[in-house]
């Protein structure tokens, strides 16, 4: 399917400012009569057309995006919303910020809070639970809505799904742990039955599968206290296990400091990778390699999305996903 012509293009073709193409639209006396055919010529040319019903939407409530985050306790989601928040600065909007601090209730409320001040969109990082009524809510609003890192809503169509490849991150990873010469490797942390856990743990179980190695999967909270005391229960309880892929850098930094305090070493005896690449990863004591989602590239696509659904009136696709790679540190290398 061809896309649309954007402001952006219009600007392009007509030689001039996306600010003076909004100022011809909005048929401003501040800009030269000559300025004005020229750029109604090159609407014409490319086949732009103007959506006065998004633009009347975005005056009336100030472009506010409402930016609703799951746990903002956690540095990954903390260093994501910021991200976002500037990238919708930059595009001139503003982001309204909640903490669902995981619970679907204060989700709830906080969305139909939003929805009441009148955001032109809403951005969900969002908790587990019990949402359907919080997207029935944001359905019958009408207001353009994307989930972000966490599917919950398998409406796809109506509340598109932005995240990284989870799945190639824990491939990744895996095959790095295998290069390096690990023998046996352990996946640690997340919650069972979680569409993210199950994820990042596909990705490890087809590379260990290919191996022809046995998983070893300790699944648990999400934290820092779960990835310590997991350092303990491989030691003693799976002492052939040389490392690890975590769930996410929590857990992995926590697994370092459980290192630390039974005086395990990490590197060539025991090797870890974190997944997220926060921005600790790089400055904890070893250095954590991490599967790393690229935070600001993520923040500012899901800006970009947003906006030109805004300004554009096209939804984008049903899902799409972000590329990976491997920050490769001492965790794992040394």
């Amino acid at each position: 399917m061809k896309k649309r012509p954007t402001i952006i293009d219009v600007a392009r073709t007509a030689g001039v400012s996306k600010s003076t193409v909004s100022l011809v639209l909005q048929n401003s006396p501040t800009v030269r009569e000559e300025t004005h055919v020229q750029v109604r010529k090159a609407m014409a040319e490319i086949g732009y057309f103007y959506n006065r019903a998004a633009a009347n939407m975005r005056r009336s409530n100030a472009g506010l995006v409402g930016l609703v985050i799951n746990d903002l306790r956690n540095p990954f989601f903390t260093e994501f919303a910021t991200s976002l928040q500037m990238a919708l600065a930059e595009k001139g909007y503003s982001a309204v910020i909640a903490n669902a601090d995981e619970n679907p209730a204060l989700q709830e409320q906080v969305v139909g809070s939003m929805i009441e001040h009148g955001v032109s969109a809403l951005l969900l990082c969002p908790a587990y639970g019990e949402t359907r009524a919080t997207f029935d809510t944001i359905a019958r609003a009408g207001i353009p809505t994307m989930q972000l890192l966490r599917k919950v809503d398998d409406r796809l169509s109506q509340f598109p799904f932005l995240a990284p490849d989870y799945d190639a991150g824990s491939r990744l990873a895996t095959s790095h742990l295998l290069e390096q010469g690990a023998s046996r490797v352990a996946f640690v942390g997340g919650l069972d039955g979680r569409a993210v856990t199950e994820e990042r743990k596909a990705g490890y179980l087809e590379i260990i599968q290919q191996a022809g190695l046995e998983p070893l999967v300790l699944t648990g909270a999400a934290s820092r206290a779960f990835g310590r005391s997991a350092a303990k229960v491989l030691t003693e309880l799976h002492p052939d296990v040389d490392a690890a892929i975590c769930f996410n850098d929590l857990v992995a930094l926590g697994l370092l400091s459980g290192c630390q305090e039974i005086r395990r070493d990490i590197g060539q005896n025991f090797r870890v990778v974190g997944f997220d690449d926060i921005e600790e990863a790089s400055q904890t004591f070893p250095t954590l390699s991490s599967v790393s989602c690229d935070i600001a590239s993520l923040g500012s696509e899901a800006a970009s999305v947003v906006v030109s659904w805004l300004e554009d009136g096209g939804a984008p696709p049903p899902e799409t996903r972000s590329a990976v790679s491997l920050a490769m540190r001492e965790s794992s290398t040394s």
